[in-house]
């Protein structure tokens, strides 16, 4: 997904101008699925510290490349398959941010009331660019439960929020600067070491820990008021959870979707992912999500399956406690 994120940039952007942001556990793998991007262009942070550091980090380094680029932040844990028009929305994109000091967003139609998305509300078309609406943002909506997302559909003034955001270097540092100010402190001194020429794993091994610790949508999306979007007239399906394996893999009379080995008896709707050579076999059951690895094993409903990154993040404090004990 990571190298189909990369293609779907071929042609709009030379591979130059393409930067990974990555971890210290998968730097060695990226770097084997993109040889086509400089090895300088893949950066790993050597702790994880929420999306608005991420973006941070991103824009120091296109930063010191060119101090009036503008930038595209796109996750790779979406399934696009229209690559022109998913470029186009892209281009157009680019020519907002660089019209205005704005902070860009592509909203997703939404195609069904779903509870696991964020959701933008649009407000009035704020300009046209390629013949495309471009909407000042209202307000940024946290996932909601079922009914609420019934109402957004219902309504037509919501997108999804797919997580693909455009803006200059000066607006999204401004930005920061002015609804992160502990966080922009923080990569000033990244940046001042940058500029000193100081190795940039040992800076960051030594500042970016110390960085606060908040998503992007939070600390800034939700709070400006210079945030425009325009429609994605593209494919899309972020594949981040769960459940969306039983949208790409084939399921049984029953509903039952397998990626590796399991057996079903009396079963219906349920998702199982089977490491290597191990065997799962459900019965009786319904609606579930089953993985097993070498190390763990996940069973999970459905309508939770929200919550799985609440369990990984409490594992991880349990063990950090541990350790500490």
């Amino acid at each position: 997904m990571l190298t189909q994120t990369v293609d779907r940039l071929v042609g709009l952007l030379p591979a130059e101008n393409i930067i990974v942001i990555t971890n210290v556990e998968q730097m060695a793998g990226v770097r084997e699925v993109c040889p086509m991007l400089p090895e300088a262009n893949i950066v790993a942070e050597p702790v994880g510290r929420d999306t608005a550091a991420a973006v941070g980090l991103a824009m120091l380094l296109v930063k010191q490349r060119n101090p009036s680029a503008s930038m595209a932040m796109l996750p790779a844990d979406a399934l696009i398959s229209d690559t022109d028009s998913y470029q186009n929305a892209l281009d157009t994109a680019f020519k907002a941010a660089e019209s205005s000091p704005s902070l860009v967003t592509l909203g997703v139609q939404p195609t069904e009331p779903a509870t696991g998305y964020g959701y933008i509300q649009c407000g009035p078309v704020k300009t046209v660019i390629d013949n495309r609406d471009i909407f000042s943002v209202r307000q940024f909506k946290e996932k909601p439960d079922l009914d609420t997302a019934k109402l957004y559909l219902q309504s037509g003034e919501y997108f999804w929020n797919a997580g693909m955001f455009v803006w200059s270097v000066d607006a999204i540092s401004a930005a920061l600067a002015e609804f992160t100010p502990t966080l922009k402190t923080g990569l000033d001194e990244i940046e001042a070491g940058m500029n000193e020429g100081k190795d940039l794993v040992a800076l960051l091994a030594d500042l970016y820990p110390k960085l606060e610790k908040i998503s992007v949508d939070f600390a800034i999306m939700e709070k400006a008021d210079n945030v425009l979007t325009l429609a994605a007239t593209f494919d899309w399906d972020d594949v981040g959870a769960w459940p969306a394996i039983e949208r790409h893999f084939p399921a049984d009379r029953a509903g039952n979707v397998k990626k590796g080995e399991a057996r079903f008896m009396e079963c219906s709707n349920n998702i199982v992912v089977a490491g290597g050579e191990h065997l799962v076999a459900l019965v009786g059951v319904e609606d579930l999500i089953v993985v097993t690895t070498g190390d763990a094993t996940l069973i999970c409903s459905k309508d939770k399956a929200q919550k799985i990154k609440d369990m990984v993040k409490s594992l991880g404090e349990e063990e950090a406690l541990r350790r500490l004990l």
